[in-house]
Order: C-alpha cells, then sequence, then structure tokens
C-alpha cells in the first residue's frame, strides 16, 4: 500500500517555508507583540554578549522557526496523547524559568546561575522529547543551539549583574515576561 498523504505533504511544506520566512516582518503574523519585543532584547543581549550581529540573528532566527514548526505541529494535532503530556511538562517549566527570571530581577543578588541554567537545560530536553519523533536532527540542533546559548552561565551572570549593561534589556525582558504570565500566555 502507498504511504502517501497528502496532509503529510501539506504540513512538511508548510514547516518548509514557514522555517525560510522566519525574518521580523513574518514574525509579527505568529508571534505576539509582547513575545516580539522579548525577542528583540534577546537579539540584542546576544549581539552584545557575543559581539557578533550574525551569531545573534542566528540563535533568534533559530529560536522563531522552533516555535513555529511546532505551532504547525499543535495546529495539525500531530502529537500523541503522550506527547501532549510532554508539552504539558514543558509549559509549566517555561512558566516556572518565566517567574524564577523575574524574581531574580526584582530581588538583587539572589540571582543563581546555576538555578536558571538548569530550568533552561530542562526545558531544552522536554522540548527535544516533544519533537523526537517530529522534527529533523537539524531541528533538533536549532533547539540544542537556542537554549545551549541563552542557558551559558556566563551569559546569564552578566545578564543578571545589577551593574552591567545589560539591565535596561533585562528590565525589558522581565517586562514583557511578567506581562506573557499575567495573561497566562506561559
Amino acid at each position: 500500500m502507498d504511504a502517501f498523504s497528502s496532509k503529510d505533504m501539506a504540513m512538511k511544506a508548510q514547516k518548509k517555508i514557514l522555517s525560510s520566512m522566519a525574518t521580523k516582518s513574518s514574525v509579527q503574523m505568529f508571534i505576539d507583540d509582547t513575545s516580539s519585543e522579548i525577542l528583540d532584547e534577546l537579539y540584542r543581549v546576544s549581539k552584545e554578549y557575543t559581539g557578533n550581529k550574525s551569531e545573534a540573528q542566528k540563535v533568534v532566527k533559530d529560536l522563531v522557526k522552533i516555535a513555529v514548526k511546532i505551532g504547525v505541529l499543535f495546529r495539525n494535532n500531530r502529537f500523541s496523547n503522550e506527547e501532549l503530556r510532554v508539552a504539558q511538562d514543558f509549559k509549566k517549566k517555561l512558566h516556572t524559568g518565566a517567574m524564577t527570571a523575574i524574581s531574580f530581577y526584582e530581588v538583587d543578588f539572589t540571582f543563581d546561575k546555576t538555578v536558571m541554567s538548569e530550568i533552561l537545560s530542562d526545558c531544552r530536553d522536554l522540548l527535544l522529547k516533544l519533537v523526537n519523533t517530529h522534527l529533523t536532527p537539524k531541528s533538533h540542533g536549532r533547539i540544542n543551539h537556542v537554549f545551549n546559548h541563552y542557558g551559558d552561565p556566563q551569559l546569564l551572570t552578566k545578564l543578571y549583574d545589577p551593574n552591567s549593561n545589560f539591565r535596561p534589556n533585562l528590565t525589558r525582558i522581565c517586562k514583557g515576561l511578567n506581562k506573557l504570565v499575567e495573561d497566562g500566555t506561559i
């Protein structure tokens, strides 16, 4: 029996098209304004930290591609019940991460790079488990790239240093995270 499925083909085409469109203008169609502002700040932090504009663009582009592809998978009901439980675990861990990030920001000198790095590592592992059978190894590499970049203890330490140049960025990131938490988005 032929294993061809037009629905599968359409979904693959959708993922491919959307991943190639991960530019700022196309992101606006798929990501709300608050998330877009957070992504802009993450880009600025990455650019300043690495001193490399193209690396900063790549990490944010990878983040957007992954978010869009997972959105396509959800819309097309591609996740099993077990995978949906993993997705719920991921959402809970992401919520915990956002609350922790905000708390570390609001209370000076409480930042613990190990705690934040572990939360991001756990999020990465849950996300990889969720998409294991749905996305290519290249996409898995993108997930690792994003979480390894932002989970870097040195980056996190500089970001949370109350006297660093990153303080305004962190303020805007946490303001956005707070709004997403209040809205129930994360």
